[in-house]
Protein backbone atom coordinates (compact mmCIF):
# COMPACT_ATOMS: atom_id res chain seq x y z
CA UNK A 1 0.00 0.00 0.00
CA UNK A 2 2.37 2.76 -0.77
CA UNK A 3 -0.22 5.04 -1.32
CA UNK A 4 0.00 5.31 2.12
CA UNK A 5 3.35 4.90 3.05
CA UNK A 6 5.34 7.59 5.16
CA UNK A 7 8.72 6.04 5.39
CA UNK A 8 10.86 9.06 5.08
CA UNK A 9 8.83 11.42 6.14
CA UNK A 10 8.72 13.84 8.51
CA UNK A 11 5.84 15.11 10.93
CA UNK A 12 5.12 16.87 14.22
CA UNK A 13 1.66 16.21 16.03
CA UNK A 14 0.62 18.77 18.84
CA UNK A 15 -1.22 17.38 22.02
CA UNK A 16 -0.05 13.73 21.16
CA UNK A 17 0.46 12.57 24.71
CA UNK A 18 -2.74 11.31 25.12
CA UNK A 19 -6.03 10.55 23.57
CA UNK A 20 -6.83 11.15 19.79
CA UNK A 21 -3.29 13.18 19.64
CA UNK A 22 -1.23 9.60 20.37
CA UNK A 23 -3.50 7.66 18.59
CA UNK A 24 -2.80 9.94 15.34
CA UNK A 25 0.95 10.05 16.46
CA UNK A 26 1.25 5.77 16.37
CA UNK A 27 -0.15 6.10 13.41
CA UNK A 28 2.11 8.11 11.55
CA UNK A 29 5.12 6.01 13.31
CA UNK A 30 3.87 2.84 12.66
CA UNK A 31 3.79 4.07 8.48
CA UNK A 32 7.13 5.10 8.86
CA UNK A 33 7.44 8.89 9.80
CA UNK A 34 9.91 10.63 11.98
CA UNK A 35 7.81 11.75 14.72
CA UNK A 36 8.33 14.73 17.15
CA UNK A 37 4.95 15.44 19.71
CA UNK A 38 4.66 18.28 21.84
CA UNK A 39 2.67 17.96 25.31
CA UNK A 40 2.73 20.77 27.97
CA UNK A 41 4.64 18.47 30.69
CA UNK A 42 7.88 16.60 31.16
CA UNK A 43 5.87 13.46 30.94
CA UNK A 44 5.83 14.23 26.87
CA UNK A 45 9.43 12.50 27.14
CA UNK A 46 7.83 9.11 28.19
CA UNK A 47 4.92 9.24 26.19
CA UNK A 48 6.82 9.72 22.65
CA UNK A 49 9.45 6.61 23.90
CA UNK A 50 6.42 4.61 24.24
CA UNK A 51 5.08 5.30 20.36
CA UNK A 52 8.78 5.35 18.97
CA UNK A 53 8.66 9.52 18.72
CA UNK A 54 10.66 12.06 20.05
CA UNK A 55 8.88 14.63 22.56
CA UNK A 56 9.25 18.37 24.08
CA UNK A 57 7.47 20.51 25.86
CA UNK A 58 5.88 23.25 24.46
CA UNK A 59 3.23 25.39 25.63
CA UNK A 60 0.90 26.46 22.77
CA UNK A 61 -1.02 29.08 24.63
CA UNK A 62 2.44 31.14 24.53
CA UNK A 63 3.11 32.71 21.52
CA UNK A 64 7.02 32.44 22.13
CA UNK A 65 7.10 29.39 23.12
CA UNK A 66 4.86 28.05 20.38
CA UNK A 67 7.54 29.95 17.52
CA UNK A 68 10.61 28.30 19.61
CA UNK A 69 9.02 24.77 19.75
CA UNK A 70 8.09 24.51 16.50
CA UNK A 71 11.81 25.64 15.26
CA UNK A 72 13.88 22.92 17.29
CA UNK A 73 11.18 20.48 16.43
CA UNK A 74 12.30 21.09 12.89
CA UNK A 75 15.63 20.99 13.45
CA UNK A 76 15.06 17.38 15.23
CA UNK A 77 13.70 16.38 11.77
CA UNK A 78 16.42 17.74 10.27
CA UNK A 79 14.85 20.66 8.46
CA UNK A 80 12.24 19.29 6.81
CA UNK A 81 8.68 18.86 7.91
CA UNK A 82 5.81 17.06 5.65
CA UNK A 83 3.21 16.43 7.91
CA UNK A 84 1.59 18.92 10.48
CA UNK A 85 -1.57 17.21 12.74
CA UNK A 86 -2.72 20.37 15.17
CA UNK A 87 -4.33 17.96 17.80
CA UNK A 88 -4.05 19.72 20.87
CA UNK A 89 -7.05 21.21 22.58
CA UNK A 90 -8.33 22.44 25.83
CA UNK A 91 -12.41 22.77 27.48
CA UNK A 92 -13.80 24.53 29.81
CA UNK A 93 -17.97 24.33 30.94
CA UNK A 94 -20.35 27.11 31.96
CA UNK A 95 -23.36 28.03 31.35
CA UNK A 96 -23.17 30.99 28.23
CA UNK A 97 -24.54 33.44 30.90
CA UNK A 98 -22.03 33.08 33.24
CA UNK A 99 -18.51 31.68 30.50
CA UNK A 100 -15.81 33.84 32.28
CA UNK A 101 -14.05 36.07 29.52
CA UNK A 102 -10.47 34.13 30.64
CA UNK A 103 -11.42 31.00 30.22
CA UNK A 104 -13.31 32.53 26.80
CA UNK A 105 -9.77 33.50 26.06
CA UNK A 106 -7.93 30.75 27.26
CA UNK A 107 -9.93 28.35 24.88
CA UNK A 108 -9.52 30.37 22.21
CA UNK A 109 -5.84 30.99 22.44
CA UNK A 110 -4.89 27.09 22.48
CA UNK A 111 -7.63 25.62 19.89
CA UNK A 112 -7.57 28.74 17.29
CA UNK A 113 -5.04 31.10 17.38
CA UNK A 114 -2.16 28.30 18.45
CA UNK A 115 -3.57 26.41 15.28
CA UNK A 116 -3.15 29.03 12.91
CA UNK A 117 -0.01 30.42 14.39
CA UNK A 118 1.41 26.12 13.60
CA UNK A 119 0.01 25.97 10.22
CA UNK A 120 1.00 29.77 9.45
CA UNK A 121 5.19 28.61 10.09
CA UNK A 122 4.58 25.04 8.75
CA UNK A 123 3.55 26.61 5.70
CA UNK A 124 6.63 28.79 5.34
CA UNK A 125 8.73 25.71 5.31
CA UNK A 126 6.30 23.66 3.16
CA UNK A 127 5.45 25.92 0.57
CA UNK A 128 9.49 26.68 -0.09
CA UNK A 129 9.57 22.38 0.06
CA UNK A 130 6.75 22.79 -2.61
CA UNK A 131 4.96 19.72 -0.77
CA UNK A 132 3.31 19.04 3.20
CA UNK A 133 0.19 18.03 4.71
CA UNK A 134 -1.39 19.84 7.37
CA UNK A 135 -4.06 18.22 9.13
CA UNK A 136 -6.01 20.21 11.48
CA UNK A 137 -8.42 18.93 13.81
CA UNK A 138 -11.85 20.02 13.90
CA UNK A 139 -15.09 18.74 15.78
CA UNK A 140 -18.73 18.27 15.76
CA UNK A 141 -19.18 21.11 17.49
CA UNK A 142 -17.40 23.05 14.23
CA UNK A 143 -21.35 22.17 12.77
CA UNK A 144 -23.54 22.53 15.60
CA UNK A 145 -23.30 24.42 19.29
CA UNK A 146 -23.24 22.18 22.05
CA UNK A 147 -24.58 23.32 25.35
CA UNK A 148 -22.12 25.13 27.87
CA UNK A 149 -19.28 24.89 25.36
CA UNK A 150 -19.77 28.27 23.51
CA UNK A 151 -15.97 28.92 23.76
CA UNK A 152 -14.67 25.44 22.25
CA UNK A 153 -17.74 25.72 19.57
CA UNK A 154 -15.88 28.93 18.37
CA UNK A 155 -13.13 28.01 18.56
CA UNK A 156 -13.37 24.83 16.13
CA UNK A 157 -16.06 26.22 14.36
CA UNK A 158 -13.16 28.71 13.09
CA UNK A 159 -10.56 25.89 13.05
CA UNK A 160 -13.01 24.83 9.92
CA UNK A 161 -13.01 27.80 7.91
CA UNK A 162 -9.24 28.66 8.64
CA UNK A 163 -8.55 25.10 7.08
CA UNK A 164 -10.99 25.93 4.02
CA UNK A 165 -8.64 29.71 3.71
CA UNK A 166 -5.70 28.35 4.40
CA UNK A 167 -6.28 25.55 1.31
CA UNK A 168 -7.23 28.72 -0.64
CA UNK A 169 -4.22 29.94 -0.75
CA UNK A 170 -1.65 26.99 -0.75
CA UNK A 171 -3.06 24.16 -2.59
CA UNK A 172 -1.85 25.08 -6.20
CA UNK A 173 1.11 25.34 -4.61
CA UNK A 174 1.56 21.95 -2.80
CA UNK A 175 0.49 21.90 0.46
CA UNK A 176 -2.87 20.05 1.18
CA UNK A 177 -4.67 21.65 3.75
CA UNK A 178 -7.83 19.24 5.32
CA UNK A 179 -9.47 18.91 8.63
CA UNK A 180 -10.82 15.31 10.85
CA UNK A 181 -14.27 16.38 12.41
CA UNK A 182 -14.32 14.06 15.69
CA UNK A 183 -17.56 12.71 16.74
CA UNK A 184 -17.85 11.38 20.38
CA UNK A 185 -15.18 10.30 21.43
CA UNK A 186 -13.97 8.68 24.84
CA UNK A 187 -11.13 10.45 25.98
CA UNK A 188 -10.83 12.41 28.94
CA UNK A 189 -11.84 15.93 27.14
CA UNK A 190 -15.15 13.79 27.34
CA UNK A 191 -15.03 13.20 31.05
CA UNK A 192 -17.89 14.67 32.51
CA UNK A 193 -20.07 13.44 29.51
CA UNK A 194 -19.41 10.48 29.71
CA UNK A 195 -20.16 10.38 33.43
CA UNK A 196 -22.95 11.73 32.49
CA UNK A 197 -25.27 8.62 32.37
CA UNK A 198 -28.48 10.43 30.73
CA UNK A 199 -26.52 12.16 28.46
CA UNK A 200 -24.20 9.46 27.49
CA UNK A 201 -26.91 7.59 26.52
CA UNK A 202 -28.69 9.95 24.75
CA UNK A 203 -25.31 10.58 22.65
CA UNK A 204 -24.79 6.68 22.16
CA UNK A 205 -28.83 6.42 20.78
CA UNK A 206 -27.69 8.44 18.23
CA UNK A 207 -24.53 7.03 16.92
CA UNK A 208 -25.68 4.75 14.03
CA UNK A 209 -21.93 3.03 14.92
CA UNK A 210 -23.71 2.32 18.37
CA UNK A 211 -20.75 3.27 20.11
CA UNK A 212 -18.49 6.33 20.64
CA UNK A 213 -15.00 6.84 19.26
CA UNK A 214 -11.33 6.30 20.19
CA UNK A 215 -7.39 7.09 19.17
CA UNK A 216 -7.61 3.94 16.99
CA UNK A 217 -10.48 5.68 14.92
CA UNK A 218 -8.44 7.93 14.20
CA UNK A 219 -5.80 6.21 12.64
CA UNK A 220 -7.15 5.88 8.95
CA UNK A 221 -8.22 9.12 8.08
CA UNK A 222 -5.49 10.77 9.95
CA UNK A 223 -2.81 8.26 7.36
CA UNK A 224 -5.47 8.97 4.41
CA UNK A 225 -4.50 12.86 4.77
CA UNK A 226 -1.06 12.36 5.62
CA UNK A 227 -0.20 10.51 2.50
CA UNK A 228 -0.36 10.90 -0.89
CA UNK A 229 -3.55 9.17 -1.18
CA UNK A 230 -4.89 12.52 -0.33
CA UNK A 231 -2.85 14.66 -2.86
CA UNK A 232 -6.45 16.08 -4.89
CA UNK A 233 -7.89 16.32 -1.27
CA UNK A 234 -8.01 19.79 -0.30
CA UNK A 235 -10.23 21.70 2.36
CA UNK A 236 -12.47 18.73 3.30
CA UNK A 237 -13.52 18.61 6.76
CA UNK A 238 -13.69 14.79 7.26
CA UNK A 239 -16.36 13.55 9.84
CA UNK A 240 -14.65 10.66 12.34
CA UNK A 241 -18.45 10.39 13.76
CA UNK A 242 -19.83 6.67 13.55
CA UNK A 243 -22.19 8.30 11.35
CA UNK A 244 -23.60 11.12 13.94
CA UNK A 245 -24.03 13.71 11.75
CA UNK A 246 -25.97 11.69 9.33
CA UNK A 247 -29.17 10.59 11.71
Amino acid sequence: MTLFDLSGKTAIVTGGTRGLGRGMAEALVDAGAKVVIFGTSESVHAAAKEIGATGLVVDLADAKARETGFAEAVKLLGGRLDVLVNAAGIQRRHKCEDFPLDDWADVLEVNLTAVFALCQLAGRVMLEQGKGKIINIASLLSFFGGFTVPAYAASKGGVMQLTKALSNEWAGRGVNVNAIAPGYMATDMNTALLADAGRNAEITARIPAHRWGNGDDMKGPLLFLASAASDYVDGAIIPVDGGYLGR
